[in-house]
């Protein structure tokens, strides 16, 4: 829904919700790796360890490109 001078009344736009919703689930990953991690480390399993790790690292990456868009989007509306 939109005012008479163009802008929502809508606190968040969908592409703002939708990458703040991208960077939770992220953050969720991150935090279960780092469990997924503890679990291999107890099994002395260093492999599985390495794999978890590099994965881990894999959405803190993706979790940093997310941010850098939605700060954008949030500055001008869009990409």
């Amino acid at each position: 829904m939109t005012m008479g001078n163009g802008q929502s009344q809508q606190p968040i736009t969908n592409l703002e919700y939708d990458f703040i919703s991208l960077l939770h689930n992220k953050a969720a990953a991150v935090q279960a790796y780092e469990a997924y991690i503890q679990d291999a480390q107890e099994a002395n399993s260093q492999p599985c360890v390495e794999l978890f790790q590099k994965l881990r690292q894999s959405e803190i990456q993706e979790a940093q490109e997310i941010r850098d868009h939605l700060q954008q989007v949030m500055a001008q509306g869009r990409m």
